[in-house]
């Protein structure tokens, strides 16, 4: 094995555009967790692989690969799937603190992993939330981070790098600074796109998998995937004046609380936003009504010229996941961008009358035409769906081009929800993200839109539907992709 200790690059080639869990969150209300500096220090662990079998008067030699935080009091933590992959199939562990007496090394069990994403999930055996360990764990949030928030990141480290072993005292970095930008990338050939976070500071050598906190929410908006090299680009696209310290990359939590809605484990939202999922979940016990939770976009294809649409029908099940995505209109390379995007959306799951159901949502994805002026939008026209009783969502018979095109390179794509209701009107229409107040002009050529309602158990039924618009600029989008080496690391 090759000791990690290092920080990964995310490469680009040119620049690009652009939080579920599982019922059983909701429910856990445990000790009041915060991301202050001693909850950071007490929920952050190196993730280390032993090199002897008993201790020296250093204690344990152990290689160092990385960061992990806890995010429940069952012993569950998150960490960069790649910091796990240089293990390859070697037992982790994490070096944990006590109080009056020397750290301790804990296995750490592999539970899931997102290698398109660079997620990965561990429990640590046994819980040392029930030991004497000095532990906390961390919120999640679901709100993205604006440009110019600050966020803070936090890490430790062996002091002696080269030569670390347990007794040996850690080095603590929080690099902090402004959310600059977001940017999608492959983080490996072939995999899907991600969407990334980049601050405005350097990440430094073993930085990889700490959490990245929210000044705002005090709580846990991504971590750490490396350093961004090509720093100028963020400062390009935000007009930002070149960070004299750096830009990190960051994977937004989003894809770590999908992977932890489809293992069914269980996370700690940020304080209010549990007040707000529990309003959302009651404010209409005799509807169908899924709760949006965490979303992401797609990255406008490189490959494409000309803009595009895809419209989707999808199931949101008991757990809150979308499953049986079924694609009603759209063509390559539009429908790939799409189907990598929402298959990690989360909801809150559907209810009625205080019982969590299935039910159906439908999704519209326009690609924008580069260059489209305003009052040159066409109109565009669908055929009714199959008179049948089979279960689905709203569907759209008449739609026009959403105008987003003006939005500059920096600003983020639109993207809204609507309820339809039972005749195909257009109720409640929410911005769920927008860019420079664009989102209420698209909300009202929304309203303009005809609809064929949604159809559940052989009747007519309300329904919610995702709009997402994303701008296309110039002749030929831009699009970030890896450098094609599938793990560029700083030795």
């Amino acid at each position: 094995m090759k000791p990690f200790g290092h920080v990964r690059l995310v490469l680009l080639t040119a620049l690009a555009l652009v939080c579920g869990h599982s019922p059983a969150a909701l429910a856990q209300k445990p000790a009041q967790p915060t991301a202050d500096h001693a909850a950071l220090s007490a929920a952050i662990c190196p993730i280390v692989y032993p090199l002897d079998q008993s201790p020296s008067d250093r204690g344990f030699h152990y290689t160092f690969y990385g960061n992990g935080f806890f995010i429940n009091n069952e012993g569950y933590l998150l960490t960069a799937a790649h910091v796990l992959s240089q293990l390859s199939d070697a037992q982790p562990y994490i070096v944990l603190r006590l109080p009056m007496a020397p750290p301790r090394l804990l296995k750490a069990t592999v539970i899931a992993i997102d290698r398109d994403h660079d997620v990965g999930l561990l429990r640590a055996t046994p819980n040392p939330f029930e030991g004497r360990y000095q532990v906390r764990f961390l919120p999640l949030t679901v709100d993205r981070p604006d440009r110019a928030q600050e966020v803070l990141a936090a890490a430790l480290r062996p002091s002696r790098l080269r030569d670390p072993h347990t007794f040996d005292a850690f080095v603590e970095d929080r690099p902090a600074g402004q959310v600059l930008e977001y940017e999608f990338s492959q983080l490996d050939k072939g995999r899907a796109d991600t969407e990334l976070l980049l601050f405005g500071h350097d990440v430094l050598l073993g930085d990889s998998g700490a959490p990245v906190v929210s000044a705002k929410s005090q709580a846990v908006v991504g971590f750490v995937e490396g350093r961004w090299l090509r720093a100028n680009a963020a400062s390009i696209a935000t007009g930002m004046k070149q960070p004299s310290n750096g830009v990190g990359a960051a994977v937004p939590i989003h894809y770590a609380i999908a992977l932890l809605q489809q293992q069914g484990v269980s996370w700690q939202m940020a304080q209010g936003e549990e007040r707000n999922a529990d309003s959302a979940k009651e404010s209409a016990p005799g509807l169908y009504a899924p709760v949006l939770l965490s979303l992401v976009a797609a990255p406008y294809p490189a490959q494409a010229l000309q803009g595009g649409e895809v419209v989707v029908d999808a199931l949101v099940d008991r757990d809150g996941q979308l499953t049986d995505i079924k694609v009603v209109r759209g063509a390559p390379p539009f429908v790939e961008k799409v189907l990598s995007a929402v298959r990690t959306w989360s909801f809150l799951p559907a209810h009625a009358h205080g019982e969590t159901t299935e039910t159906r949502v439908g999704i519209i994805f326009q690609f924008a035409r580069p260059g489209v002026l305003p009052g040159n939008s066409s109109a565009r026209h669908y055929d009714q769906p199959p008179a049948d009783s089979s279960d689905r969502a709203a569907s759209p018979t008449f739609a026009t081009e959403l105008q987003a095109s003006s939005v500059s390179p920096a600003e983020i794509n639109v993207m809204l929800s609507a309820d339809i209701d039972a005749q195909g009107g257009i109720g409640e229409i929410n911005i769920l993200r927008d860019a420079e107040s664009l989102g209420s002009s698209v909300a009202a050529a929304v309203r303009q839109w005809q609809f064929a309602p949604g159809r559940r158990a052989g009747a007519n039924c309300d329904s919610t539907m995702i709009i997402v618009v994303i701008p296309g600029h110039g002749t030929m989008p831009s699009h970030a992709q890896s450098s094609g080496q599938p793990r560029a690391l700083l030795q």
